[in-house]
């Protein structure tokens, strides 16, 4: 019957330990297989990320380029055609925040922006975050009223 504590290692499988620094009689003694000064050899060596030897680290090889502004929006875009065809499918007459989210066109956090890409024929008052002039001008031009939230 075999039991927790009488199970042991396959033989062969472990060894013990080299016992490194104990003396010269050990064979493994006077600079404990460190080699022979150098940053290596010292106690506390810890070698630090993206070193490479003393050879200019690639980090610092590589040209750096670009930067991100921390000011950046962005925005969910809506097309006019979009639009006409969520006017069309549901009879609305005006289309606001809850209307895109319901239609599965943006997040409740999400800012919302009108693009003139495509023709609108319905009379819709549009409230978003943001208008193209484009936009703007199709929508007033079919009767129809901007709101900026």
């Amino acid at each position: 019957m075999m039991n927790l504590h009488s199970l042991k290692p396959a033989k062969g499988s472990t060894h013990s330990a080299r016992r490194i620094g104990r003396g010269p009689g050990s064979g493994l003694g006077g600079t404990s297989t460190r080699g022979h000064k150098g940053a290596k050899a010292r106690s506390g060596y810890k070698r630090k990320i993206g070193f490479e030897g003393g050879q200019m680290p690639l980090q610092r090889r590589v040209p750096k380029f670009g930067f991100k502004n921390i000011n950046h929006k962005e925005y969910k875009i809506v097309n006019l055609s979009t639009l006409q065809s969520l006017a069309e499918a549901n009879g609305f007459t005006k289309i606001g925040k809850a209307e895109f989210v319901a239609a599965g066109l943006a997040k409740a956090k999400s800012l919302v922006k009108i693009l003139g890409n495509g023709e609108l024929k319905a009379k819709i008052d549009v409230e978003a975050n943001a208008f193209s002039k484009t936009a703007e001008e199709a929508i007033k031009a079919v009767g129809g009223n901007v709101t900026i939230i």
